[in-house]
């Protein structure tokens, strides 16, 4: 018998290696169990290609290269077995570049470097997801669950084959600690909330999540979809993301007991942060096309850049809770957005607000879009290409993020933006249904 890594639990045949590529999507090679100390020690090389490539099998970027390899290097702390496989194990990765540095394209690396950059500050950034999801015949669309109506059902009612228990149970069981799980309002739609813990462990956790959801979903002959909007006649889906700051100590930051509303400084200059760099933002929060067919005015979803307390209406919200529960609720993204692209952003502005001292305008209350057009506050990008754009004209997020991830992640958001309006150009049922039997 071939001895097994000591690395590895007894019965594991197969480590799968995974990295996120910049849609968020899960990457890797398998490497039998025999393998795996080797690459544990050493990497295993990709070509830089993977992370240059649309949805559609194009590559759009690195000819210039001659598409060199950067070599994934295990994570051994994020090493766990799958409980839907007990033969495979799972492990996350980091990438270095040839020269062994940290490659700034990898969304894991950019989070890492984020979180880092806090830390200098003496500060440990802290997030949790909410993540919204459908489950669609694939070949139809037919959602899982067709009747109206069942929003925050559990059991048969909403989940009549065990699809979404068995989502969450191994969730539970690869350790990404899931708190709830509901119908949400769309017919065929769910809500998972992860627990929260420090920002690079969320994501990967939400990174996790995703891809766990997607092979249980195909094992039932479905489809789990977090595309923003997928129908025009039902709600989208969006990634609610909760971030908060440590300090000394491991005490919330974001709190100060002594003020009326129990935010600190902290608080409200990284929510300034925030705010002030949502344009550019939003390239990686809502990054597609369909994304912004979400954005609807008095619905869950914000059309505007402002902030409110316990208020859904607004883009940023500060939950009721304080003391260690005190965060900010970022409720724009939507589930397409790369988890670590989305709190390394996120992180970056609200570090410069902290940095700049930025101060909060007034919050929104009630309805926002009742207080009229002077106190609802600067309208979001409508669209992916103004988004892209407000992402070119932000030093700040952009060389946060990292250049060559910006300029590789806006290569391949520009040539999805022209196939898209190819497509468009195209003639339409609608025109030969219109036209044809009359003229």
């Amino acid at each position: 018998m071939t001895p097994v890594s000591p690395a590895l639990p007894e019965g594991v045949e197969t480590v799968r290696v995974s990295y996120c590529d910049l849609h968020g999507v899960c990457r890797g090679k398998d490497v039998p169990a025999e393998a795996f100390a080797h690459v544990a020690e050493h990497g295993i090389a990709q070509t830089e290609a993977v992370m240059t490539i649309d949805l559609r099998h194009n590559i759009v970027s690195g000819f210039e290269h001659g598409f060199r390899d950067f070599r994934a290097i295990p994570d051994l702390a994020t090493l766990v077995r799958r409980p839907d496989d007990p033969t495979v194990a799972w492990c996350l990765t980091d990438a270095r570049d040839g020269a062994g540095r940290p490659w700034r394209v990898d969304p894991r690396v950019a989070l890492r470097a984020a979180c880092d950059a806090l830390a200098q500050r003496g500060l440990t950034a802290v997030a949790a997801t909410e993540l919204e999801f459908y489950l669609l015949d694939p070949d139809s669309f037919r959602p899982y669950v067709e009747h109206d109506s069942s929003v925050y059902t559990v059991g048969p009612v909403s989940d009549p084959r065990g699809v979404l228990a068995e989502i969450v149970a191994a969730a539970r069981d690869l350790g990404l600690a899931p708190t709830a799980a509901t119908q949400e309002y769309g017919r065929g739609q769910y809500e998972v909330n992860l627990m929260h813990g420090p920002a690079l462990d969320a994501a990967d956790r939400a990174f996790r999540f995703k891809a766990v959801a997607k092979d249980i979903a195909r094992r039932h002959g479905l489809l789990a979809t977090a595309m923003g909007q997928p129908f025009d006649d039902d709600e989208g889906s969006g990634l609610h993301l909760h971030v908060s700051l440590a300090g000394a100590g491991g005490v919330d930051a974001f709190h100060e007991p002594a003020e009326a509303d129990g935010l600190s400084g902290v608080a409200r200059a990284f929510a300034a942060g925030v705010l002030e760099h949502m344009p550019a933002l939003t390239a990686f929060l809502n990054p597609t096309v369909n994304a912004y067919r979400r954005f609807i005015a008095d619905s869950l979803a914000p059309t505007h850049i402002n902030w409110g307390l316990e208020n859904r209406l607004a883009l940023l919200r500060f939950p009721a809770e304080r003391g260690p529960a005190t965060r900010a609720e970022v409720r724009s993204a939507d589930g397409t957005a790369n988890p670590y692209l989305a709190i390394a952003g996120v992180l970056r502005a609200g570090l410069d607000g902290i940095e700049r001292g930025l101060a909060l305008p007034p919050p929104v209350s009630g309805n926002p879009y009742e207080l009229g057009p002077d106190r609802l506050g600067p309208p979001l990008p409508a669209s992916l290409a103004s988004a892209l754009d407000a992402l070119a004209a932000d030093p700040v997020v952009w060389d946060g993020i990292g250049a060559e991830l910006c300029r590789t992640f806006t290569d391949i958001k520009r040539h999805e933006l022209k196939r898209w309006r190819a497509e468009l150009a195209r003639v339409t049922d609608w025109e030969r249904r219109e036209y044809a039997h009359h003229l």
